[in-house]
């Protein structure tokens, strides 16, 4: 049976945690910067979970991350 093919989009964006959860980084943070306030940017740095509603489709793109 050959190997299925990660998405390599979605395989540089999206790490597993050791829980078998996957991580992702928040969005809003590539430009337009000097309107958001430093409280938001801050909140910003912390990355988060990918919500569970939408595990079953980043499994399908990145099967093995």
């Amino acid at each position: 049976m050959p190997k299925m093919k990660s998405n390599r989009g979605a395989a540089k964006r999206f790490r597993t945690t050791g829980t078998g959860k996957i991580r992702r980084a928040r969005a809003c943070k590539s430009h337009l910067l000097t309107g958001k306030s430093t409280k938001r940017m801050r909140g910003l740095r912390k990355g988060t979970l990918v919500d569970k509603a939408d595990v079953k489709r980043m499994r399908v793109l990145a099967p093995y991350i």
